[in-house]
């Protein structure tokens, strides 16, 4: 078996995930795991399928050609990545006023720890009571055996503070 690896794009409308399942399906594949959304008027996600390594080209012909409905780009998927050693798991949830900059800091200082970001989920929303645009995240990290949790946790809680935004950070 072959694993590919599809993003997808299209306007968003009726039967799109019928249309790439139709196509995954006739020619042998096997939907094994995706993230869809509708995103600012569009559908967009990953797609992870198993296929018949003499029948993945078919299938790739397939997909790539649902002109009208979806732009598809297909990769084969990579090795799993092996850590050594314990790593731990965190989640981190992020609630605040929006504007600009929050990602890219919560981000950077992850980066800056070594550790690696297995699930992140963003979005904004009316703010209730107050008027404006509130944004909210929830992220899943692993961190490496040799990051000291608490550093982790004092720097986005100082970064928490600076941005106006309250933060919670579960496990570890």
């Amino acid at each position: 078996m072959r694993n590919l690896v599809m993003s997808v794009i299209g306007d968003d409308r009726p039967g799109l995930v019928s249309a790439l399942s139709d196509a995954v399906s006739a020619n042998g594949g096997n939907w094994e795991r995706s993230q869809l959304a509708q995103l600012a008027g569009k559908f967009a996600g990953i797609v992870v399928v198993a296929v018949p390594q003499d029948r993945s080209g078919e299938l790739i012909d397939a997909v790539t050609n649902l002109e009208g409905l979806l732009e598809v780009v297909v990769h084969s998927a990579g090795a799993s990545v092996a850590r050594a050693g314990d790593w731990s798991s965190l989640t981190i949830g992020v609630l605040g006023n929006d504007r600009p900059g929050i990602v890219h800091e919560l981000s950077a200082a992850l980066s800056a720890s070594g550790v690696t970001i297995e699930k992140m989920i963003t979005g904004t929303r009316d703010a209730p009571m107050a008027g404006g645009m509130l944004f909210e995240a929830q992220l899943d990290v692993l961190v490496p055996p040799d990051a000291d949790v608490a550093t982790i946790r004092a720097d986005l809680e100082r970064i928490a503070d600076e941005l106006l935004v309250d933060l919670g950070i579960d496990g570890a």
